[in-house]
């Protein structure tokens, strides 16, 4: 009996190694296959939101001054499309990443040219 203790020991300690390894591996592969689809699905709401508000500011103002002067819907109008294109300009800089870093950044032909250097 004694001789069966050791064996069952070792196979619990080996069992519980192999599922501790598989469980850490099945969270790694689940939590960045997870925080892709997050980041994905946050990057389109910020995108629709962004074209969603430009907008809906560009009307907002638009119709208060068209009320306030009484021009009709031409400033409503014209400001739709202000905001359509501020809308745009946004999800631009949303998607390329500009302006989320402090500072300027240089023109790409600049940033060439130093690493040509070799001043990296």
């Amino acid at each position: 009996m004694t001789d069966r203790e050791p064996e069952n020991s070792s196979l619990r300690d080996i069992a519980s190694r192999l599922s501790k390894a598989r469980g850490a591996q099945d969270g790694k592969t689940g939590q960045s296959a997870d925080k892709g689809l997050q980041s994905s699905l946050g990057m389109g709401f910020r995108i629709g939101v962004e074209m969603v508000a430009a907008i809906a500011v560009g009307l907002g103002i638009g119709w208060l001054l068209d009320n306030w002067l009484g021009t009709g819907p031409w400033l409503l109008v014209l400001f739709f499309f202000l905001g359509a294109a501020a809308g745009v300009m946004n999800v631009y800089r949303a998607i390329t990443g500009i302006g989320l870093a402090p500072g300027y950044k240089k023109p790409a032909k600049a940033r060439a040219d130093d690493d040509k250097d070799g001043d990296v």
